[in-house]
């Protein structure tokens, strides 16, 4: 069976094509810059040969579905294709970033479930838009395939109601469904699954650490999300790339009362310019940690309170578990910051959580193990792979 996984952002496409039940992918790919003239397709073909086959190309896409139109004909290529005719995609498999109270599991797409999906436009607009225009399209490339809709907020759907619930009147939560729903869930699914079954323990008590430009940590017992960082948006918890995670709404209240700040303003203010850019002019962090190793004083603070807000999370997580079992590093900082987690992980001792640093500094593919042998809490690097987990939920819905 051919799944064609496709996360659809506001300007890009990121794809990846499993021969189900192989979980290698035949081949992935990633459209850059939709609606630009200079937009780019970097489409990888994987063979038996140790090095993909890379194809680059730089074009004119006006759209969404000329990207789309794009990669199918990388796809059907007579010479490098990995298909002969679109109609051999049985599967289109989606990423959808919030799906509200509506969804706690992968569904099979109608009108009902996409009239839904728009319906939520309003708590991910930046995100839903973008991925409902991904299943229109597709549709229209792909129409004899399953469409099939996996969402990053159904995973936070088994926090308990004192965990989800805010400390505000209750017609805000019982008619506009202001409440915690958490984002980033196949990823922390899937490290989950996989440190757990690395653990031999199904009912670990894990925190788990999804760490890139946007981040959050989540509590998860035998499978199920107990707690999560990120909230009614992606905005609170862990301090981002660009966003300033956990805030006071009484700066936000001074914002606009003291200093004249609209609302739009305010919204670019938190989700675009703050976190470590605002922290450092930086945003990415190889350059800050370059500005760190070169003493700029800035770098230090920001790596200083990155890390801090994690380790106050993971003791949180584990009072909130009841006890801890592993820490979980994953997606590109945690996976490739070995200072990161050195900090992260300081003066955790009395938890049980001790880096063996030499370990925390090698770079090896697969799950790692950077504890101390013997200590009592394992930290674990697993590498994410929200693709393969979108691709085994659409077969696990199929096979019923």
């Amino acid at each position: 069976m051919n799944i064609f996984v496709v996360n659809s952002g506001s300007s890009s496409i990121k794809y990846q094509l499993f021969r189900w039940p192989a979980q290698q992918p035949v081949c992935s790919g990633l459209v850059e810059r939709i609606g630009y003239p200079n937009a780019t397709i970097t489409h990888k073909v994987f063979t038996a040969a140790d090095a993909p086959q890379e194809t680059r190309r730089t074009l004119a896409l006006p759209d969404h579905e000329a990207g789309l139109r794009e990669v199918v004909a990388l796809l059907t290529d007579a010479a490098h294709g990995v298909l002969r005719d679109p109609a051999e995609v049985e599967v289109v498999g989606h990423r959808v970033v919030h799906g509200g109270e509506s969804f706690a599991a992968t569904t099979q797409i109608n009108e009902e479930v996409k009239a839904e999906i728009r319906r939520l436009f309003a708590l991910a607009p930046l995100h839903n838009p973008a991925n409902l225009l991904g299943i229109d399209v597709a549709e229209r490339i792909f129409p004899r395939a399953r469409q099939i809709a996996v969402f990053d907020t159904a995973f936070h759907q088994t926090l308990p109601e004192h965990a989800f619930r805010y400390a505000l009147p209750e017609q805000l939560y019982t008619e506009e469904r202001v409440r915690v729903y958490g984002f980033h869930g196949t990823s922390h699914q899937y490290v989950a699954q996989q440190a757990a079954t690395y653990l031999g323990q199904p009912d670990a008590r894990l925190v788990t650490l999804h760490l890139g430009n946007g981040c959050s940590a989540a509590a998860v017992h035998a499978g199920r999300c107990l707690d999560t960082s990120m909230g009614f948006g992606p905005l609170t918890g862990l301090v981002m790339g660009t966003r300033t995670g956990d805030l006071d709404p009484s700066v936000v209240l001074h914002l606009m009362g003291q200093l004249g700040y609209s609302a739009e303003q305010i919204s670019t203010l938190l989700n675009k310019e703050s976190g470590m850019l605002g922290l450092t002019g930086l945003s990415d962090m190889r350059d800050i940690t370059r500005a760190l190793e070169q003493g700029d004083a800035r770098a230090t603070l920001a790596y200083d309170l990155y890390a801090y807000r994690i380790r106050k999370y993971i003791g949180a997580y584990a009072a909130a578990l009841g006890g801890l079992d592993a820490v979980v590093f994953t997606a590109g900082v945690g996976e490739n910051d070995a200072l990161v987690r050195r900090k992260a992980c300081e003066g955790l001792a009395f938890l049980g959580i001790e880096l063996e640093e030499q370990e925390n500094q090698q770079r090896r593919p697969g799950i790692r193990e950077i504890s101390k042998p013997g200590a009592r809490v394992k930290v674990l690097v697993v590498p994410t792979n929200e693709e393969l987990e979108i691709a085994r939920q659409c077969a696990a819905l199929l096979a019923g």
